[in-house]
């Protein structure tokens, strides 16, 4: 791994965007350059210490799966190598951190699909039997396996903001009938793919996000990253029965571990009330959300 690479500085294209992960850069009208960082967000506040490698871990598991999955849908790839529309001295910048993809228009929906009862949803649960109007069984416990994946859509907030939950009903109003029933669809069958893919290499993904653009011709295409960690809660399969009888959350190979820590951390005796600046991460925390990450991308691609 390179050196952590908090935040990208090229010079030789136009900034469009930084995100919470990556820095978006425009390469001519039709191309955007991705780079991913090494910065960690949680509570939708990025952290001020980055995870070493992290931003090439996400990158070789974005791009394991985008080839995996390309069957069900076109994605933004363009095949060219990031660090050929850079000049050379920012290549080290982008090489292995970064894609090269398509511009599309973004669809402003998080498409979120459910195996397993966990985080927002399993508290949503408890309160309403129900997930984003999605009516469930009674009896379900923390981290239990649904009867069968559910969708349930969040809206992109702003930057800094929380994405929030909505209906279907929702997503309709805002992508319209097709481009809605088109998202729900393809994301139910990505999640299931994608899970008996993990699963056959001893991974759980509980749940995941997708994010989809349209192109010039209107088709849905399959975008941003896909089932990395920070946009899916994936598990081992092993404890997790145990964790489950025991109603607790399973052990993760995702931002869990940096949540618990956010949870449990006190700035002058008072918890954090996850607003900026975020606590200061002790390098054992760094250290271990970084292997955590290596550890599923390890797994996947054994």
């Amino acid at each position: 791994m390179t050196n952590a690479l908090h935040t990208s500085s090229l010079t030789s294209l136009p900034l469009l965007a930084r995100g919470k992960v990556r820095d978006n850069y425009a390469v001519g009208n039709d191309r955007i350059l991705m780079v991913a960082s090494d910065r960690i967000s949680a509570f939708d506040v990025i952290m001020g210490e980055p995870i070493p490698g992290k931003g090439e871990l996400l990158t070789h598991m974005a791009l394991f799966w985008f080839g995996r999955l390309a069957h069900l849908c076109p994605n933004h790839l363009t095949g060219e190598l990031p660090e050929s529309v850079v000049s050379s001295a920012e290549v080290q910048q982008v090489v292995g951190r970064s894609m090269l993809v398509k511009r599309l228009k973004p669809i402003p929906v998080e498409a979120v699909v459910r195996g397993y009862l966990a985080g927002s949803g399993w508290k949503e649960y408890q309160q309403t039997q129900a997930v984003c109007g999605v009516p469930l069984p009674k009896g379900l416990t923390n981290a239990s396996r649904l009867p069968q994946p559910i969708y349930t859509p969040a809206a992109k907030a702003e930057a800094g903001e929380h994405d929030e939950n909505i209906t279907y009903e929702r997503t309709v109003e805002i992508a319209g009938a097709d481009i809605a029933a088109r998202i729900r669809d393809v994301s139910i069958a990505l999640y299931k793919e994608a899970a008996k893919i993990a699963l056959a290499k001893g991974l759980i993904i509980a749940d995941t996000k997708f994010e989809f653009g349209l192109d010039e011709n209107g088709d849905v295409v399959l975008m941003d990253e896909v089932l990395t960690p920070d946009s899916s809660r994936y598990w081992p399969v092993e404890g997790y029965e145990d964790a489950q009888r025991e109603g607790r959350n399973p052990p993760s190979f995702d931002k869990q571990f940096l949540r618990d820590w956010l949870e449990q951390v006190r700035i002058h005796g008072k918890p954090w009330d996850k607003t900026p600046p975020a606590p200061r991460l002790p390098q054992e925390v760094v250290e271990k959300t970084a292997a955590k990450y290596r550890e599923a991308l390890e797994r996947l691609t054994a």
